[in-house]
């Protein structure tokens, strides 16, 4: 089977360097308006410099205990100086540990806090995205790169506070040491060995940063099919795609191995020419101290000295790579993290945005307004061609037309998903944009045709509406939405799992609980986009009925698909092919044989056979047989 080629999570804007991730951030680590977490970071990195110069210590105490012992006899009084030596060695290696503990439990809070900080900005910014960014992602890659993105935080903070960053310091005083205690010979070595190091380190890392980043494109790519597929469960088997779906996984799986073998067969090269390094400069210091005691120029203590730093330095220096490697690929994952705060936000308030009154309880309804509108998804592609309608506070206007239209668009410009690219959307008589988008939002509710649920209970779907309402308030717009009855009939109430995306109710069930919801929420402004195109005509008339109570009082766009549901508003829009052909009352578009009359003789003729089997079922229900049936 041909598998299809599917869009990675791709962002605008190149690839950010490791300097502007890690500027980014700074200020989460360093945060202005938290004076406790500046200190904490203080602290830990003075807990940092005291736990380096006691390993620094240690070292210096075991050479000088050596010499003592290697140079003197057994007597009590001259055993009292290597005694304090051995004493001061323990001293200092508990200091060692002892301050590095407190480094690590005084800067876990820095750490913790920064990764919740930036995974939190993320996810708003996340929200205050248009749809437009949403419908062009794959909300699986996108959620992935959150996830690495926070690991990734964690990870850098992890091994530069507690591994790079004490490596460095160690490095330096262990080089001071030795050019102190021996000469500048023993620090060129040392100092040219770690610059080797550092130097085939950085350039050979930086060269593997590729793979990394293939690997979290196919990783990416994975996770989006996968959720996908398992969020369209029903049409995979409906199709009996499960082998396309599982070929189009194993592709992007294919990729990921393909880049996690070559960052493996990298960085075993690498972990190699480190090793090469780190034994070379170990081996010239040696024969060096060796050469000093033969020479009678050293004690065996300063040899011993030299060996215990050439060791203490071995594990650091061997973790150095490993950890630089870590911290790398920590900033390629963060790197997609803040990309995604990159990305500008196209719908924004503006600086005198004011709030609109959001609920009905409030006052009147709202009176809402379209002059002139025209919007088009791309430039190329014009959806609105100048629409003009109005409707005022407490009315009711269905718009009506073919698919593709632009009925559901106009839901979304009043809604502020997106702005429109002429004319003017209006609120009580002032445009959309002057008003703060939380507030507009907050006054506009909307029962949709496609209802999706929270994987929770039916009352947090329900109070959803209004997060914070009491469960009497919950029961009241449960009864409004004629749903109440039906809850109580479940085996756990109202503490009943909806399941993913509601599956486990029927459309009806759905439809009821977003009504609820929605009269939870308080609206002014009601938006009935298709609610009702996708269920039976009898669970349509049931429902109607719930809807006509939520509409009461409240100003009512109706976008429908049936029209037999929109014979009861005030006004009538036919639209066509992003402009208004026809409008008017249902009794005046039937006279005028238009556009509107012609629609509703089709659909006439295909409610036929619905209406039948309609009566039928009802008929059988009461124990006869509808006239209509004979």
């Amino acid at each position: 089977m041909r598998v299809m080629a599917s869009s990675r999570l791709a962002l605008p804007g190149r690839n950010r360097s490791s300097a502007e991730t890690i500027r980014s951030l700074l200020p989460y680590l360093w945060p202005p308006d938290d004076a406790g977490a500046r200190l904490r970071v203080v602290v830990a990195m003075l807990f940092l410099v005291l736990a380096k110069v006691a390993t620094v210590f240690v070292p210096l105490f075991y050479a000088r205990a050596v010499d003592a012992l290697s140079q003197h006899g057994g007597t009590a009084r001259v055993l009292a100086v290597p005694v304090g030596l051995i004493v001061g060695y323990g001293l200092a290696r508990l200091a060692s540990s002892g301050f590095g503990e407190l480094r690590d439990a005084v800067f876990a809070a820095v750490q913790q806090r920064t990764v919740r900080r930036v995974a939190l900005q993320t996810f708003r910014h996340m929200h205050r995205l248009s749809l437009r960014f949403h419908l062009d992602r794959q909300t699986g890659g996108v959620s992935r790169a959150i996830e690495r993105g926070s690991a990734g935080i964690e990870s850098v903070l992890r091994l530069a506070v507690f591994n790079l960053v004490p490596t460095v310091i160690e490095l330096v005083l262990v080089t001071a040491v030795l050019w102190r205690i021996f000469d500048w010979r023993f620090a060129l070595v040392t100092f040219g060995a770690v610059a080797a190091y550092i130097t085939f380190t950085l350039s050979f890392a930086s060269w593997r940063v590729r793979f990394r980043r293939r690997m979290n494109e196919n990783d990416s790519e994975a996770q989006s099919k996968a959720v996908d597929s398992l969020l369209n469960y029903e049409t995979v088997k409906y199709f009996g795609n499960e082998q396309h779906e599982a070929s189009r996984f194993d592709t992007a799986l294919a990729g990921y191995e393909r880049a996690a073998v070559k960052s493996q067969v990298t960085l075993n090269m690498l972990n190699l020419g480190q090793a090469a390094i780190i034994a070379a400069g170990s081996s010239a210091i040696m024969l060096m101290a060796a050469r000093g005691i033969v020479a009678g120029q050293m004690s065996v203590g300063k040899f011993v000295l030299a060996n215990t730093y050439l060791i203490q330095l071995y594990t650091p220096l061997n973790f150095l790579g490993f950890a630089y490697n870590s911290i790398k690929q920590g900033l390629v994952d963060m790197e997609q993290m803040f990309r995604l705060l990159d990305v500008d936000q196209e719908v924004q308030d503006s600086p005198a945005a004011i709030q609109l009154k959001a609920h009905l309880a409030e006052g009147e309804a709202g009176s809402v307004s379209f002059a002139d509108v025209q919007f088009g998804y791309t430039p190329q592609r014009e959806i609105l061609k100048g629409v003009s309608f109005s409707v005022p506070a407490g009315g009711k206007v269905a718009i009506v037309g073919p698919t593709g239209a632009g009925k559901s668009t106009i839901s979304r410009l009043l809604f502020r998903f997106y702005d429109v690219t002429g004319g003017s959307v209006s609120i009580d008589g002032r445009d959309v944009r002057d008003y703060t988008q939380a507030s507009l939002r907050a006054a506009i509710g909307v029962v949709p045709q496609d209802t999706v649920l929270f994987n929770d209970t039916i009352r947090y779907n329900i109070a959803y509406g209004r997060p914070d309402a009491t469960q009497e308030e919950i029961e009241h717009a449960a009864r409004v939405a004629q749903v109440h009855d039906f809850v109580l009939r479940m085996p756990d109430g109202y503490d009943t799992r909806v399941g993913e995306r509601g599956l486990k109710l029927s459309g009806g069930e759905k439809q009821r609980v977003a009504i609820a919801r929605t009269v939870l929420k308080d609206p002014r402004i009601l938006i009935l986009d298709e609610a009702t195109s996708a269920l039976d005509s009898r669970t349509e008339r049931d429902i109607d009925a719930a809807l006509r109570a939520v509409s009461a009082r409240r100003t009512t766009l109706v976008i429908a698909h049936r029209l037999s549901t929109v014979v009861d508003a005030d006004e009538i829009l036919v639209l066509v092919d992003g402009r208004v052909a026809e409008r008017g009352s249902h009794r005046e578009l039937l006279a005028r044989g238009g556009v509107f009359a012609r629609m509703w003789e089709l659909q006439a003729q295909q409610a036929e056979p619905e209406r039948e089997e309609a009566e039928l079922e009802a008929g059988l229900q009461r124990g006869r047989m509808p006239a209509s049936a004979a």
